[in-house]
């Protein structure tokens, strides 16, 4: 499992371990690995370090530090290290050790930083560390904006500057970087949207915090997690202990939900599904997926709160395209006074931010909204959640008292007192009409086959990105990819499973 850390976690395990060492051991490990990592991108992009273009951007603070001694290790090797000092300070140590190998120092002008900027074969991005927070100051604001038209490479010292280390906001101008080197442990804004977005690929260097940590605050599955995980049939197994899933979803209006989130589940392995509904998402259902058990609810007896017709289930998927009206409140209501877990989707989530009575409820219940569901049900502006996604996905695990899974570039999973789960499978191609109904019947199999809401919808979010992946025909960055459609992802299920 990958565990990542706020600022102020990552600064008391510094000063901890700092105490132990002899002063400066610790940056001199962060530059040591910083240009092992530098050197062997410049050797993979030009065939090698030497003669190749390196620009430094140094702010004030010790992440210029860092930088500085990397681009004196990287100059002894040959490379040709200009430094644009933009800081109202240099650390005084790593600029002698620049000039000592060769490199060159500039004060900053913003065009011979551009010049620079434009020819380099690497830039290294030393402007701003973890303690960084809000808009950065010029002259950092400009220089993040000119790293957009650097020639080659962006690497970010620790944290892109200008994003939240601990949070991964970005508020005005932001590098974006190819990759981010970070140093002890993997910083929570990192792996969050919109820093994830900023960071690229993030490479890990060890410099000693491990025994000085806390619990994390966040936390992503790997692929051995999840494999452990997730349920697998015995010998003695049968359809009812790899659990029944109920789902009531789809509308004459919105059949296709319907389909997709049984689809969904059967593809995941549930050993049942019960599906319930009106008679047109039941009869393509049937056709679909004849696997599924289904029932046309008697709107008589849902008005009662009654589902013993559908029959016996040990887990529930609700709203994926019911519907809003009356009597799609009554089936929420219905399901929601199950003593079984239940996940809600899509129009279960507007009927529970209309009526908050619906979640008063003793058994499990997992919400699977995006942005725009989550800030009808915190009355958040969407734009404020979409600023603040792991903050704002804690507040809706403790206020609504469920575990929630928060859709989007990052998906995230919160659980009162548990570390933030970020998944890191996907694809770009995920943001189609229909991928989440799939998510939801991965999930409800999961919970009905025993999994804890945290587990099932942690586990869902890494089996759904996987299974694009593949329906994709491509790696995690889209290259070599083709659009999906949301059945693609549920057909390829099976597949994805297997990789785990």
């Amino acid at each position: 499992m990958r565990t990542a850390y706020t600022s102020d976690q990552i600064r008391s395990a510094e000063l901890a371990l700092m105490a132990r060492l002899p002063e400066g051991t610790l940056m001199d490990r962060a530059a040591a690995g910083l240009a092992a990592v530098c050197a062997h991108l410049l050797a993979g992009s030009r065939g090698r370090v030497y003669g190749s273009r390196t620009v430094l951007l140094i702010g004030s603070g010790d992440n210029g530090g860092d930088a500085l001694y990397a681009g004196a290790r990287l100059a002894r090797r040959g490379a040709r290290v200009e430094a644009v000092l933009a800081g109202s300070r240099t650390h005084e140590g790593g600029l002698a050790a620049l000039r000592k190998a060769g490199g060159r120092a500039h004060p900053y002008d913003a065009v011979r930083a551009r010049e620079l900027l434009a020819d380099a074969d690497l830039v290294m991005d030393g402007l701003v560390g973890i303690g960084g927070s809000g808009s950065l100051r010029e002259p950092y604001g400009t220089l993040a904006e000119l790293t957009a038209e650097a020639g080659g490479l962006v690497v970010a010292v620790d944290v892109p500057s200008g994003v939240d280390a601990s949070s991964g906001r970005v508020e005005g101008p932001a590098v974006r970087a190819h990759l981010t080197v970070t140093f002890g442990a993997y910083k929570a804004g990192l792996l969050v949207d919109p820093g994830a977005t900023h960071a690229g690929a993030v490479e890990l260097v060890d410099i000693g915090l491990g025994p000085f940590l806390p619990d994390p605050e966040v936390a992503a599955l790997t692929a051995d997690d999840v494999a452990d995980l997730l349920p697998r049939p015995g010998e003695e197994s049968d359809k009812y202990r790899r659990g029944v899933v109920g789902i009531a979803a789809g509308s004459d209006r919105y059949t296709g939900a319907a389909v997709l989130s049984v689809g969904g589940a059967v593809r995941a392995g549930a050993g049942m599904v019960r599906f319930a509904s009106s008679a047109e998402p039941v009869r393509l259902v049937r056709a679909r997926w004849p696997e599924a058990i289904t029932t046309v609810l008697d709107p008589s007896l849902v008005l009662k709160s009654s589902l013993d017709e559908v029959g016996r289930v040990q887990a529930w998927v609700l709203g994926p395209g019911l519907g809003t009206g009356p009597e799609a409140h009554a089936v929420a209501r219905a399901v929601l006074s199950t003593g079984v877990p239940v996940l809600v989707d899509a129009d279960g989530l507007t009927l529970v931010a209309k009526d908050r009575t619906l979640l008063r409820r003793a058994a499990p219940t997992v919400l699977t909204p995006h942005a725009g569901e989550l800030s009808r049900l915190l009355g958040v502006p969407r734009e404020r959640i979409e600023a603040g996604r792991l903050d704002h996905v804690r507040r809706a695990a403790a206020e609504l008292g469920a575990t929630v899974l928060l859709k989007g570039s990052t998906t995230l999973v919160a659980e009162e007192h548990r570390p933030v789960r970020v998944n890191t499978t996907g694809t770009p191609w995920l943001a189609t009409g229909g991928t989440g109904d799939v998510l939801s019947g991965i999930a409800g199999a999961l919970l009905a086959a025993g999994l804890t809401g945290y587990d099932a919808a942690s586990c869902a979010a890494y089996v759904h990105g996987l299974a694009a992946r593949t329906a994709a025909g491509g790696g995690a960055a889209g290259r070599g990819q083709a659009p999906i459609a949301a059945l693609d992802v549920a057909q390829a299920l099976p597949e994805a499973l297997r990789t785990l």
